[in-house]
C-alpha cells in the first residue's frame, strides 16, 4: 500500500506560556497565538497525533497508521505498545520551567503509562549568551531535598552556554530546563509525563502560578548528577555528510547534510526524517516529492532504495 511513498506528516501546533511566533517566522507553520511553543511534527501520542497528508491514508493520523498498518514500521510481538518516538520543534521565547522526566519503570508503575521519557535536544538557532539547566549540584538525594525546600535554586541548577549545531542528550531522571531565546529539535520516547520543579514564581493571565510536582521530582531525579556522555561519528555518503549524534537504548539520531544528491536503501524499521534547512526533494520509485525546511516525514519499511537533491539539513532518528 504504502511501500514506495514516504509518509508526510501535518505538525500538531500547541500553545505555551513561554512559547513565541519563530514556529511560524522559521519553519513556516501555522501557529494558534503569539505564544506557541511546540509544534508536535512526529506523533502518536493522544495528546497530540499527527495527521498523515499524503497518500491512501491522508487524513488518518499517525497513531490510526500504527494500529492499523502495522507493517509499515515492521511492527512484532516486542513492539506493540504505543508508538515509541516523538519529535517536537520548541520556541523558547522565554524560559522553560525547571523540570525532570521519569524511567519507564517509574512511568508504568505510578503513572499507568508505557513509556518515561529520555531525550535529546539538537539546537537549530540559539542567541547569543543563550543558556539551559543541563542537571544539579547537589552530592546526595539529602542535599537535593533540602536545596528544594529551601529554594535554593542559583546554588542547585547547573546552566550550559549552547549556540547552533549542538546536541545535548538528556536521559530520563536529568533535571533540565531550555532557555529562552534557543529553537530546537527534539527526539523523545513518546511520553508527555512532566515533574515540574521550578518555574521562576510565574502566573498566568488569571494570575495562578502553575502547579509543580516536587515529591515525585525528587523521587525521579539522579544524583548525583554527571553529564552523559555521547560517540558522535562523521561519514560521507556521495554528497551527504552523515553525523550520528546519539545511539542508545530507546533511538539513534543524525544530522545529515546534504549539499546535492544521495541515493541510500532504507536499511531500518523506518526512518522518521525532518527537515531543518534548505529546500529539494526526494525520490521513490519515479515518484518526487519537494521538501523544505519544516517537511517532517516518516521512511516506511519495505521502501527500499530512496533519492534526495538539494541543499538540506536534517534531523532523522530510529529505534
Amino acid at each position: 500500500m504504502y511501500k514506495h511513498e514516504p509518509i508526510f506528516l501535518q505538525p500538531v501546533l500547541q500553545e505555551r506560556i513561554w512559547g513565541g511566533q519563530k514556529l511560524k517566522t522559521e519553519f513556516d507553520y501555522e501557529i494558534p497565538s503569539e505564544h506557541t511553543g511546540e509544534a508536535w511534527v512526529i506523533s502518536a501520542h493522544p495528546h497530540g497525533p499527527s495527521k498523515i497528508t499524503n497518500g491512501p491514508l491522508a487524513g488518518k493520523t499517525l497513531a490510526d497508521a500504527w494500529n492499523g498498518h502495522g507493517e509499515l514500521f515492521n511492527k512484532s510481538k516486542e513492539n506493540q505498545e504505543e508508538y515509541p518516538l516523538l519529535i517536537k520543534v520548541l520556541d523558547a521565547a522565554d524560559d522553560l520551567s525547571v523540570q525532570v522526566h521519569p524511567n519507564d519503570q517509574f512511568a508504568r508503575e505510578v503513572e499507568g503509562v508505557p513509556y518515561g521519557k529520555t531525550e535529546c535536544w539538537y539546537v537549530v538557532s540559539a542567541e547569543e549568551g543563550a543558556k539551559l539547566v543541563l542537571g544539579h549540584t547537589a552530592q546526595s538525594r539529602e542535599e537535593l531535598e533540602s536545596m528544594v525546600d529551601n529554594g535554593q535554586w542559583d546554588r542547585l541548577l547547573r546552566r550550559v552556554k549552547v549556540k547552533a549545531g549542538d546536541f545535548v542528550y538528556v536521559p530520563s531522571g536529568t533535571i533540565h530546563a531550555i532557555g529562552a531565546g534557543i529553537v530546537i529539535l527534539e527526539t523523545q520516547q513518546s511520553s508527555d509525563i512532566t515533574y515540574r520543579v521550578y518555574d521562576y514564581d510565574r502566573t498566568d493571565a488569571a494570575g495562578n502560578k502553575r502547579e509543580l510536582h516536587l515529591e515525585r521530582a525528587k523521587q525521579v531525579t539522579t544524583v548525583p548528577h554527571a553529564d552523559a556522555v555521547v560517540e558522535q561519528k562523521e561519514v560521507a555518503i556521495g554528497d551527504l555528510v552523515e553525523k550520528k549524534l546519539v545511539q542508545e537504548q530507546y533511538f539513534t539520531v543524525y544530522h545529515w547534510k546534504l549539499n546535492g544528491e544521495v541515493e541510500q536503501k532504507l536499511n531500518h524499521d523506518f526512518l522518521q526524517v525532518s527537515v531543518i534547512a534548505g529546500a529539494g526533494k526526494i525520490s521513490v520509485d519515479g515518484k518526487s516529492f519537494e521538501i523544505h525546511k519544516g517537511s517532517n516525514f516518516i521512511l516506511p519499511y519495505g521502501l527500499g532504495a530512496y533519492k534526495m537533491a538539494g541543499n538540506l539539513e536534517f534531523i532523522v532518528s530510529h529505534i
